[in-house]
């Protein structure tokens, strides 16, 4: 890799130990990603926040990265949703020995990076900036590629730290146009309605892959078909593509004409396929818990739910909607959580169902 003399510089100690460590992580993703340069990013958000997925492990390596006490991030870096809502942990039940205490130490440690603890996987919420970026959370790195003007490859939570601290990502992958063009034709033959029915959609898709389809950087289809696209609709579609390796996608007459196109397979989505998924993934037994809001609920997902379970009787804590910091103040103004929570549910946030340490025990 051909890299300017500041990079040069940070590999070689001149910056501290803190950013040769993140300069070496970013140099050896580069080479072997085929990347010909570093360069430098608008923004990062970082995953790895949860003890119950980032462990011991996490904490010795935030431990390890801190050691020598300097370095802090060189952009604005976002962090994704921790492992509990420290306000309600009572609540929650986690069975796990000092559990916020753990929490608490990563959070320390993000924060002594200079890392904003939004502790929110949904960082594309009323985002502003444009231009190349290192994210990590894959729900978020499909709904930029797709609905906004920023890119970034999907990152691991340590790669997307390396960029925090330096500054500079390698050059590849959908961060070139080349690679930013749909390699699979989708075209809707049915009426989508609510938001959930876009995410059976992302989900349907993701399940249509094929091991022998040469699809590099993941699926990236180019959809035909839709009449609708709200807030809510697309991050449904993305967030359940992404958890097929989508890294972007194309919605006709709501996103930004591909460049070209590289798809070799049409497939047809018709009701019948709604149908038989909504099938597929209805509950065979008693429902323990219901979880809303992965990613995280929107406001409009939060009054939603609200005008539901308003002057209902749910069994008591069956019913958890995660959300963000901001969305919850919001909605909590309006009195939307006291409308939840009277009907016995629990409104959560800075955190998601993904990463929480459920007591299977009750």
């Amino acid at each position: 890799m051909i890299l300017t003399s500041e990079q040069n510089d940070m590999l070689k100690g001149g910056q501290g130990s803190t950013k040769q460590k993140a300069m070496r992580l970013l140099v050896d993703l580069g080479e072997a990603a085929g990347a010909k340069r570093l360069i430098p990013v608008t923004s990062a958000h970082v995953s790895g926040v949860s003890p119950l997925t980032g462990g011991e492990g996490l904490i010795r390596f935030l431990k390890d990265l801190m050691a020598e006490g300097d370095s802090e991030t060189a952009v604005e870096t976002t962090l994704n949703s921790a492992g509990c809502d420290r306000s309600k942990f009572e609540e929650m039940d986690i069975p796990v020995k000092d559990y916020v205490e753990k929490q608490q130490n990563i959070l320390d440690a993000y924060e002594r990076l200079g890392i904003k603890l939004t502790l929110s996987c949904t960082p594309y919420d009323d985002l502003s900036i444009e231009g190349n970026a290192s994210w990590a959370e894959s729900n978020a790195v499909c709904f930029a590629n797709s609905y906004t003007k920023l890119r970034t490859n999907q990152e691991s939570g340590l790669s997307a730290i390396a960029t925090a601290i330096c500054g500079f990502t390698p050059e590849y992958g959908l961060l070139l146009d080349e690679n930013r063009i749909p390699n699979l034709t989708v075209t809707v033959d049915c009426d989508l309605e609510e938001p959930v029915d876009y995410s059976i959609l992302g989900d349907w898709i993701g399940k249509q892959i094929q091991p022998q389809w040469k699809m590099e950087y993941g699926p990236i289809p180019i959809i035909f078909g839709l009449n609708n696209l709200n807030s809510e609709c697309k991050k449904a579609l993305t967030a359940a593509a992404a958890n097929y390796g989508c890294p972007m996608l194309f919605v006709d007459g709501f996103t930004d004409n591909p460049r070209s196109t590289d798809s070799h397979t049409d497939i047809r989505f018709t009701a019948m396929d709604l149908k038989k998924r909504y099938s597929e993934l209805a509950p065979r037994n008693r429902v323990d818990l219901v979880t809303i809001g992965c990613p995280q609920a929107s406001y409009k997902e939060i009054q939603r739910t609200a005008e539901l379970v308003d002057g209902k009787e749910l069994p008591k804590g069956r019913l958890w909607l995660f959300t963000s910091s901001g969305n919850f103040a919001k909605a909590e103004k309006e009195g939307l959580i006291k409308i939840v929570e009277d009907a016995g549910g629990l409104v959560l946030r800075e955190t998601c169902p993904e990463v929480v340490h459920y007591n299977h025990a009750k």
